[in-house]
């Protein structure tokens, strides 16, 4: 009869044994009562409680922790825009009694405060600078927080905005105004693009007449001094310069045609071209030469009577060469 009343009794003192320890994990700290009082706080590890009279009240995480807010509100251009407040907050280890034993629930009570600093300095200022300064938005809530929550054991180590979102209509149409800035700049590179290829094509084209020019002009300079070497050759066998000329641009016309003969895709048509063209053409230059000398000799003995020039002197001649034998003195 008294082994049977033993078992549970033994079973009951290692239940009570077993439930006198308990373990508290790493960056976590238990709040012990007793009789609903608080007696102390456990920190990581094996710790030991008496059962039924001491009892755990509650954990306290002490890593860091973060906290996301939206709040709503109005800028003071009267744009409706979304911000994301993210508060990074951690627990004293310090006061864990403050924070258990303060605050119902933290996160409510962080989150007021987020809400009301932000609809405070958010209204402050316009959509543009609430981009540009977030940062001072950021540092406000923190400042708010800290000084609000320190009390309660919660040290806020960092505060951050995440997000900034205007309305849809907003954002449509800065991305419009965006688009329409982007669409004015590529439109001026554009032009001055063009421009600049404008002015080096016209640069080209004048440097291109330039030298074609200079070209022509050496070709012709060529040509002539050819022209006046051919003239003295034919003036060496006893042809005037008249005939010579003639000659020259009869031999040249004829050469033209057998270019031009030659080329099977050509446009070229020489005018006149017909077989008398040649005898034709020297006909009339030796008629142009001489009409051409009677009008100057002509033109000349005018400016001689009118005084415009003067006349010319008759050349004196040599006196007789003496003859052999011949004696000049007298």
């Amino acid at each position: 009869m008294g082994g049977f009343i033993l078992v549970p009794v033994l079973i009951v003192g290692l239940f009570i044994l077993l439930a006198s320890f308990f373990t508290v994990k790493q960056q976590t700290a238990a709040v012990v009562e007793r009789f609903g009082k608080f007696h102390s706080i456990r920190n990581s590890g094996l710790q030991l409680k008496i059962p039924l009279i001491d009892r755990i009240a509650g954990r306290i995480n002490l890593k860091i922790q973060q906290l996301d807010v939206i709040v709503e509100t109005k800028t003071k251009d009267d744009v409706f825009v979304r911000l994301k407040i993210s508060v990074q907050f951690q627990v004293l280890k310090l006061k864990v009694y403050d924070a258990f034993y303060k605050l119902e629930n933290p996160h409510d009570q962080i989150t007021s405060y987020v809400f009301d600093v932000v609809r405070a300095e958010v209204p402050k200022m316009k959509l543009d600078d609430v981009f540009e300064r977030k940062d001072d938005i950021a540092i406000a809530v923190k400042a708010e927080l800290n000084e609000a929550m320190s009390e309660y054991g919660y040290d806020i180590i960092k505060t951050l905005v995440t997000d900034i979102d205007p309305d849809i209509q907003v954002k449509a149409a800065m991305n419009r105004i965006n688009a329409a800035e982007r669409e004015k700049v590529a439109a001026e590179y554009e032009a001055e693009a063009e421009r600049i290829k404008i002015v080096a094509k016209a640069r080209a084209e004048a440097e291109s007449k330039r030298l074609q020019g200079q070209g022509i002009a050496d070709q012709r300079r060529e040509i002539a001094r050819g022209l006046e070497e051919s003239v003295d050759v034919l003036n060496n066998v006893g042809i005037n310069s008249q005939e010579a000329s003639a000659l020259i641009v009869v031999t040249q016309h004829y050469d033209t045609l057998q270019s031009i003969g030659e080329e099977t895709n050509t446009n070229l048509i020489l005018l006149p071209n017909s077989p008398q063209a040649g005898s034709d053409m020297l006909n009339n230059m030796i008629a142009s030469f001489v009409a051409s000398n009677q009008i100057g000799e002509q033109m000349k003995k005018q400016n001689e009577e009118k005084g415009i020039i003067p006349k010319k002197r008759p050349k004196r001649q040599a006196p007789p060469r003496p003859e052999e034998g011949e004696d000049l003195n007298y």
